[in-house]
């Protein structure tokens, strides 16, 4: 729900934004004709969220109100969506600024993955590790944390790793995501595994050297052949194919819009390795954040689809 509110009533503090609003980019907003976008205020405290600047042009301009989404959720889950807003749109965060918030949500939210951690903040995910190991006194919960994908994984992998290993070389049709389900680790994670396997190295990711010298476990091959990836993607490049040729589909506008979509993910995962490798490293943050969301957009998707699967039958 969107509703006109004073801007004297707003607070601009604890912004994420620590060098405050870009003049030239408020004076740009200010001289739009179309209608900005409401801002997002933290209704407890009155505070911006997100749309600084534009509440900046619309003082420009001699507003007294302003267009405003609130947000009910805690403080600190409030700084989380002022960090990703400012992230994923509109004028982006420093570098700076972005570490400096993702010191502060790995305080407030220890049990978040550096992943996921990333994925708001809009830096690597070696980088929030290398912060999370500098701040003094930071915890790690109760050795696991929650991923972007909302799932709990433990911290340690070498487990993960040994199950994933274990259910490769036993049954080497297995798809990544199917591993990764079983052993409680990403895909991946299960990509690496597969490659050192294949390499005749040891899948477990041995930290720092041992004493008495490295122990080398020479773990059973992956023949090269067996590519799950490749024939999963051959699978659904048939099913898309099928489905493009049906009438219901191609005559249909919602029907070609759906196709579209589909076919997007037909290629195969080296050719998904070309694209994650070519990304730049300034995009990187939101590429992933994106790629989340459109994830879980897909799996709400497939639920429902499988809904109606079910009262057809």
């Amino acid at each position: 729900m969107v509703v006109e509110v004073e801007i004297d009533s707003l607070s601009t503090a604890d912004s994420p934004r620590t060098s405050g609003v870009d003049p030239d980019h408020v004076e740009a907003l200010a001289v739009v004709q179309t209608p900005l976008p409401p801002i997002t205020v933290h209704r407890p405290t009155m505070r911006v969220i997100d749309g600084l600047h534009r509440l900046r042009a619309a003082e420009l301009r001699g507003a007294r109100k302003i267009a405003v989404k609130y947000f009910d959720g805690a403080e600190d889950d409030a700084f989380v969506l002022a960090v990703e807003s400012n992230v994923t749109h509109g004028l982006p965060l420093t570098t700076a600024d972005r570490k400096r918030a993702a010191a502060r949500i790995i305080a407030t939210h220890p049990q978040w993955s550096d992943r996921m951690i990333a994925s708001v903040s809009g830096i690597a995910p070696g980088t929030v590790a290398d912060i999370r190991r500098r701040e003094p006194g930071s915890k790690t919960g109760d050795g696991s944390r929650i991923g972007h994908d909302g799932r709990v994984r433990p911290i340690n992998g070498a487990e993960g790793r040994r199950l994933a290993s274990e259910l490769i070389a036993q049954n080497p049709g297995l798809s990544l995501r199917q591993v990764a389900r079983v052993a409680s680790i990403s895909p991946e994670t299960v990509r690496d595994v597969r490659n050192r396997m294949m390499r005749g190295e040891d899948p477990v990711v041995r930290r720092g050297r041992q004493s008495g010298g490295e122990h080398r476990v020479i773990a059973p091959r992956v023949r090269p052949s067996a590519v799950p990836d490749r024939d999963a993607a051959q699978d659904r490049a048939a099913a898309v194919k099928r489905l493009k040729a049906d009438p219901a589909l191609r005559f249909s506008e919602v029907g070609r819009t759906l196709l579209r979509l589909l076919n997007i993910h037909t290629i195969s995962m080296e050719e998904w390795d070309q694209i994650i490798d070519k990304v730049p490293p300034h995009c990187r943050g939101v590429v992933a954040y994106l790629a989340g969301e459109s994830a879980e957009m897909w799996a709400e998707v497939a639920t429902r689809m499988q809904g109606k699967v079910a009262e057809t039958a």
